[in-house]
């Protein structure tokens, strides 16, 4: 990894987006969005109507053609791309389910989808049916990239902006992604996957008509919209597959709680939730976990229910030595389990 190139790229970025932003008064997002899509189109801005003026095309021309990413590593490209969706993040002041995935649980993720599917699968099909801006799907396919695991992914999400943003992200990097632009929640015209994975928007979904197919919507009033796609997640893995999410620490102490044990126990084996470091967390309610679930199989070689279901509070990232205990212990669950 080359600190100095993830840098530069990061800087050539927030140069012309900083541009854009002025000439065009649009959001930092929605300027780094357009100079990706720039970038893309052989390093040419786009002008409508005499904006961006000349001499800004000018200038963005110049920073385009300095621009060196077919040299760059994938993720070194991801990681210049996150540094500017970080300054988004801040500038932009976005609402949380827009808030980027943090590296450090991206990395846990991929973690346990490795070892998961170790000593199974030399090729993988993956889901993110919330992609939002693709940094976490794109961390968990360079992680399996990186050992010489094939990846084929898809993302879908209803937000026009974030997924051209994950476009840009996924298409400077190279990597074997189809994103659709539609509601998740609705039919998805899709071959099933092996894995999902997914940083769940939390809230409620406000069409209730629609949720009302769903066993985990709500009697009354709105569902949660984490626990539709939960159940639709489930439709769309194949036998035996693999379900990751990003759920609320408390997903099972609220009153709907019962509907969406009584589901995922219908449809899938709840084999793990791990408790993510408080320290990434402002408060306690904003606290989330990892579900682990396994969609049911006509045989027990393709699932079974784990005799002891992996219960864990993941330690401070920083913390050495207990993260390696920690491994260590999921990889003891595994062996005896999966």
């Amino acid at each position: 990894m080359s600190q100095k190139e993830i840098e530069q790229l990061f800087n050539k970025l927030d140069s012309s987006v900083q541009l854009l932003q002025k000439e065009l008064d649009i959001s930092y997002l929605e300027a780094l969005s357009e100079t990706g899509e720039n970038i893309l189109a052989n390093r040419i801005p786009h002008q409508v109507d005499g904006l961006p003026s000349n001499e800004s095309v000018e200038k963005l021309t110049k920073l385009y053609k300095e621009v060196s990413i077919d040299s760059m590593e994938p993720e070194d490209i991801r990681k210049a791309i996150q540094l500017a969706l970080l300054k988004a993040s801040k500038t932009d002041a976005l609402q949380p389910n827009h808030q980027m995935t943090p590296d450090a649980i991206g990395f846990i993720l991929n973690y346990l989808i490795e070892k998961l599917i170790s000593g199974k699968e030399q090729s993988i099909r993956l889901l993110d049916p919330a992609v939002g801006m693709g940094n976490l799907l794109s961390t968990v396919y360079n992680g399996l990239v990186s050992k010489d695991i094939l990846v084929e992914a898809e993302g879908i999400d209803n937000d026009d902006l974030l997924l051209t943003l994950a476009s840009v992200n996924t298409t400077l990097q190279r990597q074997n992604v189809t994103l659709t632009h539609q509601d998740a929640l609705q039919d998805l015209l899709m071959d099933p996957v092996d894995v999902v994975v997914s940083d769940l928007p939390v809230g409620y979904y406000p069409l209730d008509e629609k949720a009302s197919k769903y066993k985990t919507a709500a009697k009354q009033g709105h569902s949660y919209a984490h626990h539709l796609f939960i159940e639709q997640s489930l439709h769309y893995l194949k036998d035996g597959g693999f379900g990751l999410f990003l759920v609320p620490a408390q997903l099972f102490e609220t009153d709907e709680a019962t509907e969406l044990l009584k589901m995922i126990q219908e449809e899938a084996f709840l084999q793990g939730m791990l408790n993510l470091p408080n320290e990434l967390f402002k408060t306690k309610n904003s606290r989330k976990s990892i579900l682990l679930v396994q969609k049911k199989g006509s045989n027990a070689k393709q699932a079974k229910q784990a005799k002891q279901v992996l219960l864990a509070q993941i330690p401070d990232f920083k913390n050495q030595k207990a993260m390696l205990q920690f491994m260590q212990e999921v990889d003891r669950w595994k062996k005896e389990n999966i």
